[in-house]
Parts: C-alpha cells; structure tokens; sequence
C-alpha cells in the first residue's frame, strides 16, 4: 500500500496561495488505491496536480518575470513593505545560491506537481466509474500540464532532471539521484508529452466549464511551439557558454553548434498551432465600437489581454487565477494612489507601480514606426512642450493644450497601455469619468510629498500603467466589479503570430511577405497602425530595413516588447535572446516627479532623470537561475555554471 497524508497535501497548498480546499478527504489518511476507485475523488487528485502551477506562471508576487526585467519601476516601498515580489530583487541583481529567488526547483513545487502527475499515470486506469474516453482525455490533460511543468523549469535552469516514473521511496540512494538531461533530451521530452496529448485533447470550445481551466488542444499547440522556438534561441541553440557544463555522468548539457533547423521546427510548430486555433475559432479581439477610429481600436487591444468567465476570442489557455495574478492583484498596484478625499479613492489602491521611461519609448507613433525612425515625428523635439488639434484625438489627448510631445502621435497601444501626464484616462463607464491625468506634485495623480517618501506608495517615473485593467470599472469599484470572474490569459494567438514572424525570418535568407511580414501585418492591423511595407517605405528613414535579416529581427524584437509589454514576456525573451546584460544593467528612468510645473516635472525638457539605479546583470551567470545550495548536495546534482 502506498499511503499519502492529505495533511502535507493542504499545508503545501496553503503554501502555494491555493484555495481547492475540497481536495482533502474527510479521513486524514487515504491510501492512493482507495483514491483512484471514484472519478471524484481522481479529479480531487487532478486540482492538486495543477495548483503547483498557477502561481509561478500567472502571478505578479510569484512570478519574476513581470517584475524582474526593465518594464516595472517601483522603489524602496515595494521592497520594504512587499518582499514577496522577488522579481524586483533578482532586477536588483540580488540572486542567490543560497535561497534563491523564484525557486520552483525545490521539493515542494514543480517536482512535486511532476510526482503528483505521475501518479495519476499510474492509477487512472483503476477509476471503476468513468469511461475510457473521459479517462483518455483526463490524461492528455495530464500529459499536457506536466510537458508545461518541464518548460517552466527549463527556461529557468536549463538542462533538468526528467522523472519519466516515480522512483519507489524504498529505493537505494543512488537511484534517486538522478542526472540533469542535456537541453535537447528535454526538449524532446516535452515535445513528445504534447504530441500525445494533442490529438486526444478537445478543443477549448468542446470542454466541460469543470476543465476550461486545464489544458486543451489549442494551448498544449502553442506550449509546443513555445518549446521549439526556446530550443531553437540562442541561449540553447549554439551557445558558447556553456561548452563545458556536463551533467555528473559526463554528458554534455549544451551542444554547442549552432543548428538552424530548429528554428524551421520552430516555425512549423507555430504555424500547426495557428492551424488548430484558428480552425477552432479563435482570434484576434477586434471590433469593439466606440466614438471614434482610435478609441475603437483601444478598446479592442484593452480588451486583448481581459478574460472573464473562460469567455475570450484570442485566449488560447487560461488559467483560474490566484489573488496575486496579473488579472487582479496588479490592478491594485497599478492604479493610482488617491487622498482619501478623492471619490476615486480606495485603500488597496496604492499606484507603486510604475511604467518605465524605456517603456514609454519603446511604443510606435501613429505610423507605426519607432519613435527614432519615423522622418515626420519630431524625436529631437519629444521633450520639448507641444499641442495637439486633430480630432482623430479626441478624449484621448486634449486638443489645443500643452503636452508634452512625447505623448502625441503615438499609436493606439501607446494610449491604451500607458497613462500619461495631461493625457485622458477612462476611469468608469461614464462620460464623466473622462479624467485628464495631471502628475505634478500636488496635483490628483502626483505625489502628494515634496520627498520621496518609502514610507508610503509612491508612483516613481510619473507614468501609469492602464494595461490590465477595465476603462469601464472606477477606481474605487475594482475590488468589487473589476475582478468578478476574472482568468489568467496563459498563451494568445498575437504570441504565435510574433512566433513564426521570428522563427522563419531565422530561418529564411531573406524575410518574406507570407513567412514573416503577414504574421506580423495581423497584429498590427489589429494595434491599428499601418502595414510593415506601408510604415517602413513611405515614412521611415530606414525603408530598407525591412528588407534584411538583422533588420528584421530587431523589428520583431521591438514589436514583442510592444504587444507583450508587462506580461512577462520581456524578462524571457531577453534571456532567450542572450541580450539580457544590454539591457538590465542600466537605471531606470521616468520624470522628476517632485517637480510641481511642466518645467520642473520634465527636468528642464532635457531628458529624463534616473529613479532607480540599482541594476545588474550579471552575464553569462544570471542567464540561468541557481539550484539552491543546500539542493545540489542532497541529490548530487551538478549547479549551474557560475553560482
């Protein structure tokens, strides 16, 4: 008999932020046989296997990927009052050996999801009362969830150790101390979890509402692309680096040669993952209708990255959240910091988090062209004081009245992600919600002190981040209506689109229309700005840039960092990219914020000013997150590289 304490089980959950109470028997001790008789009881077993997850993947506090790259300003507050928001510290160069930083590696996480899916392997066949279809569907879900568990741990560490069966507890140590694989064995492993899970999984539209939260067939086709194009990156596809990192047994864990085909598996993944979701009827969101072009197309790309009820066009999985995800507890830290006079105002409200002045700059203009290369918007001009008087802009930025260029003529994500000073923000569904953003010091969204304060939230660079929250829902209301059914949004098609852009024009000689501009074309009609060749032939100063492989891979990079910004993705592409030190080792900057007139708040109109300086990367060390110290002596496993 194998027996389990359902004890451990409740206080691990507990530990992870999880409230799937009802996995817990009524009798303290159950043994697996008798567990895996009922189907109830086996989907109790299933909620477990997946509760691991959530966290790490969808949460703001857990997950440092939203946190830790260049995205997010927030200063000594934060870290004081909040040190569960571990990616601020591995951004601050704070990783350790000794107790890392979004350590998922140990016992008590993804190990311990991997042995919990493991047991359902094993036992599933035993349930007398379900039939044989629903336990086959049951298990590619399984399949599917364990392939995921295997990916996140391997754009953390690398090289893992895969666990194919649970090794008996009786065993002699030896046999428990298993080797990292080298990257391709798991790369093969996972895509070899997701092939057979593929076929047997229902489309999102077929499951029951009971499993809208566990993988389908869209999602486990676009986790298998996720994996090749990782594989096929530089960080693991000819990376010097790591020539010399062998496993215990001698292996090589890297193979060190450059191999282009796998960015041709890559792209064909992708594009067998475009297949099945559009087959399946997903797409972009579009559509909204609202007074004008531009706040239609705002509306639709707010609307992008917001799920309620498992109800979405362009969510190819998604997760039920915890209260630290991105569909609820950023809200709270994003929105901004009111005096309690205010109507708007609300206690858990507390704007400390603040969009980056690289961010801010990272946004297109109206043609959509970055800010540097469009010849008819005015860069050396963007900080200086200017107007705006076409219509096109109205309730978005104030017409006739001085703002600061930088804010004008941008293009609809600019204005939908991005709260800017003497720009409008809809705050409720009211017209009279309609609130021009003022972020002096002293006026409704400045800072209220004259220093900067860590004793109290603080919004640090004078920019706010509207990405992740409803124009519709007050301020005051989120707790209440803006998070009533709320998922997580795990993978979307714009993510496969910017996929096979990528993938192919790694591949390809030279980019073409079908294989690189068209995927990227579907994104950008959606962000409403013009086509790639529209934007780069008539209004850039750089028209042959889209005609070359290094050009357009810097076009690509810089439309991730767009249509993904402050969803995590930045911090693992980065990595990906081994562009990471480029990056991270610079302040971070936005506006004087204790200034209380245009002149002072924007530093003289010279540039901005550094509002947070303590930054590192370490390079190649901090590509790859360490095993904890204690971790590699108990299971004779070799650390990364460097730590």
């Amino acid at each position: 008999m194998k027996y389990l304490n359902f004890a451990t089980i409740l206080s691990l959950l507990i530990l992870n932020g999880c409230n799937y109470l009802n996995v817990v028997p009524e009798n303290d001790i159950e043994t697996i046989e008798t567990i895996f008789e009922k189907r109830e009881q086996a989907e109790d077993w299933m909620k477990t296997c997946h509760v691991f997850l959530t966290a790490p993947v969808t949460s703001v506090m857990s997950s440092p990927a939203f946190t830790g790259a260049d995205e997010v300003v927030a200063g000594e507050y934060v870290r004081n009052q909040y040190p569960a928001f571990e990616g601020f510290f591995i951004g601050d160069g704070l990783q350790m050996s000794q107790e890392p930083y979004g350590n998922v590696w140990k016992n008590t996480q993804f190990y311990a999801a991997i042995r919990y899916c493991n047991v359902f392997f094993e036992n599933i066949g035993h349930v007398y009362n379900m039939e044989q279809v629903e336990k086959n569907i049951w298990t590619a879900e399984i399949k599917a969830l364990k392939a995921h568990y295997y990916f996140e741990l391997m754009r953390r560490y690398g090289p893992i150790i895969l666990v194919p069966e649970n090794i008996d507890v009786n065993a002699d140590v030896e046999k428990m101390q298993l080797p990292r694989s080298p990257i391709d064995s798991c790369v093969n492993t996972i895509v070899r979890l997701l092939d057979e899970a593929i076929p047997v999984l229902p489309p999102f539209n077929q499951k029951d509402m009971s499993h809208k939260g566990y993988y389908c067939k869209e999602g486990a086709a676009a986790l298998k692309a996720q994996t090749l194009l990782l594989a096929a990156s530089p960080m693991f596809n000819g990376n010097k680096n790591y020539a010399n990192f062998v496993n215990k047994a001698g292996e090589h864990l890297f193979n060190s040669e450059y191999d282009p085909e796998k960015w041709k598996k890559a792209a064909e993944a992708t594009e067998e993952a475009i297949d099945i979701a559009l087959q399946n009827g997903k797409k972009l969101v579009e559509g909204n209708i609202k007074s004008t072009t531009l706040l239609s197309k705002m509306a639709d790309i707010e609307y992008s990255v917001l799920a309620r009820n498992f109800e979405h066009d362009e969510a190819l999985q998604m997760f039920m959240p915890q209260m630290s995800s991105t569909s609820t507890f950023w809200s709270f830290k994003t929105l901004p910091y009111f005096r309690s006079t205010d109507p708007d105002y609300a206690t858990s409200n507390q704007g400390c988090f603040a969009p980056s002045m690289k961010m801010v700059e990272f946004y297109y203009t109206n043609h959509g062209l970055p800010i540097e290369s469009d010849k008819e918007w005015s860069y050396g001009a963007r900080y200086q004081m200017g107007k705006e008087i076409a219509p096109d802009y109205r309730d978005v930025v104030p017409l006739n009245m001085d703002v600061l260029n930088l804010h004008l003529r941008r293009e609809p994500r600019f204005y939908a992600h991005i709260a800017a000073d003497r720009c409008y923000w809809q705050m409720g569904p009211s017209t009279t919600d309609l609130t021009l953003v003022m972020a002096y010091q002293g006026e409704r969204f400045g800072t209220q002190s004259t220093v900067i304060n860590n004793s109290v939230p603080q919004n640090l660079t004078g920019y706010w981040m509207k990405k992740g929250t409803y124009t519709n829902v007050k301020p005051a209301r989120y707790g209440a209506d803006g998070l009533n059914g709320n998922v997580a949004i795990v993978w979307r098609l714009a993510e496969l689109y910017l996929m096979k852009a990528e993938a192919w024009n790694e591949y390809l000689e030279t980019p073409d229309y079908e294989h690189v501009y068209a995927p990227l074309n579907e994104i950008r009609k959606r962000a409403g700005i013009p086509d790639l060749e529209t934007s780069w032939i008539s209004y850039s100063n750089e028209p042959n840039k889209i005609k070359t492989k290094a050009g357009m891979r810097e076009i690509i990079r810089r439309e991730w960092n767009i249509e993904f910004a402050f969803e995590g993705r930045r911090f693992w592409n980065l990595r990906r990219w081994l562009t990471a030190e480029q990056e991270l080792n610079e302040p971070l900057y936005g506006w004087n914020i204790l200034g209380n007139s245009a002149e002072v708040f924007y530093n003289h109109y010279s540039e901005p000013v550094p509002v947070w300086k303590k930054r590192a990367f370490a390079a190649p060390r901090d590509y790859l997150f360490p095993l904890r110290a204690e971790e590699v002596l108990k299971t004779n496993c070799v650390q990364n590289p460097n730590w």
